[in-house]
């Protein structure tokens, strides 16, 4: 496979470029957040004001998920892209001159939050498209970009800030935006049979396949007990990144940690999470997608139980706490589009997915107040971290129950 110089010709933009999709798509789905919050509380802002479009974009991005989907499986995964990668290039630079205007502030902040989205489900569709044995770690290179937003993007945006502006700032992450679309309309092919191709490089259409994308109603894909299984799995887990990362600050100063220790080490974390996402990729090829979602679990109960034991500057359990975060952030993104693959296969991946992520995307909706509520009732959050650790119990018995189903393509093709 590695020897067929056409098919890497084609392959490699489609993971460089997702790379930089998935950047994007972390950057200003949420964590730009940090940026404006910065820039517009002391101008007299609530956080409030400055929050809720992007709460009511959440809101309608569930349902509008299930027609991201149909459109990628109608006309393709680039046509879809493209135009979206554009409207949030000039999102961007409409926000850069909004000011003071709430009005202005609000439409083009929902509309960042909404037309990011399909990056990150084109993202995940081309890699599906384009690979089967060597799925998990392409999605472990082009999720690389969420962590890689982390550690460097809110630093980026919030030094530009202070020299540059913010107006200026947010024209070059615009035209940043429109370069990428740009370079995918170029280089980037929806699947590699649009170009005489098969995935992996093969040099036969693969048995389980048919090259065509398959469109599946929400009553087919949840007659399926595997689709139940991911949901409900993958939901629990994509549930507690939201709450363990939206109330990490809260917690470390619930505690008395000194902030700057506890930002070095989200720092650590996120930096940390750019190889463990290629890692996870590697177990998801060489071990199996349910064996890297055990390990992925174990991510997640090293930093939940660590922040639940947490006390002030303890150190130990702030560099468990970063390990474990590590993993949350830089697993989930690779392995959850993989296990959707697992259970249906690449032609009816995103047909599967369009449903599958628009229930989820509930579940993570609903976990901030489920931490808001525990917070402001009982003064604390481990009582929220507890039962979270039982979620992820509840999830590992879902995986090992579908892992008695064989993967789709994979137990196919060998």
């Amino acid at each position: 496979m590695f020897e067929n110089k056409a098919y890497w010709a084609k392959a490699l933009p489609v993971v460089i470029l997702g790379i930089f999709l998935f950047y994007f798509y972390s950057g200003l789905q949420n964590d730009h957040l940090n940026v404006l919050l910065a820039y517009y509380l002391p101008q007299g802002w609530t956080s409030l004001t400055i929050t809720n479009p992007v709460t009511w974009a959440t809101i309608v991005v569930i349902p509008a998920t299930v027609l991201i989907g149909a459109l990628m499986i109608k006309y393709s995964v680039t046509k879809v892209i493209v135009p979206s990668a554009v409207i949030l290039a000039l999102s961007c630079v409409g926000l850069a001159f909004s000011n003071l205007n709430v009005i202005m502030f609000s439409v083009f902040l929902f509309l960042i939050r909404f037309f990011v989205v399909p990056l990150q489900m084109g993202g995940m569709m081309l890699c599906t498209n384009w690979f089967i044995n060597l799925r998990g770690r392409a999605l472990g290179f082009v999720t690389m970009g969420c962590p890689l937003f982390t550690a460097t993007g809110i630093v980026s945006m919030s030094y530009g800030v202070k020299t540059i502006g913010f107006t200026m700032t947010y024209i070059i992450v615009g035209f940043a935006v429109l370069l990428l679309g740009i370079l995918v309309a170029i280089f980037v092919k929806s699947k590699p049979e649009d170009v005489g191709l098969y995935p992996d490089g093969a040099d036969s259409r693969p048995v389980s396949t048919t090259g065509e994308i398959k469109s599946l109603p929400f009553k087919v894909v949840f007659s399926d007990s595997g689709s139940w299984l991911l949901v409900i799995s993958y939901g629990l887990l994509q549930a507690c990144i939201v709450a363990m990362m939206a109330f990490y600050v809260t917690r470390l100063d619930a505690v008395g940690t000194d902030p700057k220790i506890y930002y070095f080490w989200l720092s650590a974390a996120a930096i940390g999470g750019i190889p463990i996402s290629y890692l996870l990729g590697e177990v998801d090829d060489r071990f199996g997608t349910i064996t890297a979602s055990y390990v992925l679990c174990a991510t997640f109960l090293m930093a939940l139980a660590a922040l639940l034991f947490m006390t002030a500057n303890n150190i130990p359990l702030i560099i468990l706490a970063a390990l474990g975060l590590a993993g949350v952030m830089g697993g989930t993104p690779t392995l959850h589009p993989s296990i959707t693959a697992y259970v249906w296969g690449r032609d009816r991946y995103q047909a599967a997915n369009r449903w599958i992520m628009a229930i989820q995307a509930i579940m993570m909706a609903l976990s901030l107040p489920f931490m808001s509520i525990i917070f402001d009732i009982t003064g604390t959050l481990n009582l929220a971290y507890e039962i979270m650790m039982g979620f992820v119990f509840i999830a590992v018995i879902c995986l090992f129950i579908l892992g008695r189903k064989p993967d789709y393509d994979r137990s196919q093709e060998a």
